[in-house]
């Protein structure tokens, strides 16, 4: 009899509920995006977001459990994201989730954001098992790891400072693509010329670590330099040119952890895994080294609650319980 999951997300813009069966079948998906709304703010404001998430968890919630086909005596547990994200964001979520805990005396299960994106690729391929090399990249996070199982994570290298996906986004809002910088720099670049412009690449030698406030700030003086002499920044061909940049040094410090460890399956999890540039690079790659290569669909790559109750059913049977003690987490990290 399979073991059903109710997920919980609200960690950021989305709220997000859904029922998984056994960690790989998803049963229904459904997400109330506030996207459009903070757009008009270049960005998210963390109190709005909280407001919007306290109208909108309870009927995505009821929506999850119907188009699932299941009430809540089907389910066997409930799982939340417990962090990282905006604190009062995330605790709209949590106390949803202690409340139904609390009436229906279901096992309440609190999941980490990061653990989640990796096990959106569990949704995604049945065949998938650990171990595997994972890149997690994303707007807050830009890290390498070793899925060693699917409740040990070990982080073999992460970002020195800025984020991948900051780094895009920040961009994105200086040359006036707007909000969600990382969607839009993607869709911009797709008719630009990658070797337009030139960045310097940070790479540290006997180390996976990545830093991209380098990158940032030369293209940051860059737009300004041309600005100054009365130039205009060709977005498409800048668009094309930092993202090439960023990907090329994700792709080669990824690969060099699948051949280091002679471990031949690499996954990429996160919001910035959906670049489209980012998958062509990894892929051409990793078809030259000999290395299978894993994503979820873009739909899987933002956040949404199957991946939270697909990391929450291997918790759940690896008998990780949480209670009404739980908190928010806003900078859980691994």
């Amino acid at each position: 009899m399979s073991i059903l999951t109710l997920g919980i997300e609200s960690s950021c813009d989305e709220t997000a509920a859904s029922v998984v069966a056994d960690g790989r079948v998803i049963l229904s998906d459904v997400i109330a995006s506030q996207a459009d709304f903070h757009s008009q703010y270049g960005g998210v404001v963390p109190e709005i977001a909280s407001r919007m998430h306290v109208e909108s968890i309870i009927p995505c919630i009821s929506k999850a459990l119907g188009e699932g086909g299941v009430s809540l005596k089907d389910i066997d547990a409930i799982c939340v994201t417990k962090g990282p994200g905006l604190v009062g964001a995330l605790l709209v979520g949590i106390s949803a989730a202690k409340g139904l805990s609390e009436v229906t005396g279901l096992p309440l299960i609190g999941v980490g954001h990061i653990e989640s994106h990796i096990a959106a690729n569990y949704l995604t391929f049945p065949e998938l098992e650990p171990p595997f090399v994972g890149l997690i990249v994303s707007g807050g996070h830009t890290e390498i790891v070793l899925v060693d199982d699917y409740n040990k994570i070990e982080i073999l290298g992460r970002t020195r400072d800025d984020a991948a996906g900051e780094a895009i986004d920040k961009l994105a809002r200086v040359i006036g693509l707007g909000y969600p910088g990382g969607p839009k720099m993607d869709l911009a670049g797709q008719s630009g010329d990658v070797n337009k412009y030139a960045f310097p690449r940070t790479v540290f030698k006997e180390s996976l670590d990545f830093s991209f406030s380098g990158i940032k700030t030369h293209a940051l003086n860059m737009i300004n330099q041309l600005r100054m002499n009365g130039q205009d920044v060709d977005l498409a061909d800048f668009a094309a040119s930092y993202q090439n940049a960023i990907s090329n040094v994700l792709v080669e410090n990824s690969i060099n952890a699948c051949i280091n460890l002679k471990c031949y399956n690499l996954c990429m999890a996160g919001g910035v895994s959906a670049n489209s540039l980012l998958r062509e690079r990894i892929s051409e790659r990793a078809k030259e080294k000999g290395i299978n290569i894993y994503y979820p669909p873009v739909k899987l790559c933002t956040d949404n609650a199957s991946m939270v109750a697909s990391a929450g059913y291997y918790a759940y049977r690896n008998g990780i319980r949480d209670d009404l003690s739980m908190n928010a987490y806003p900078s859980y990290s691994l």
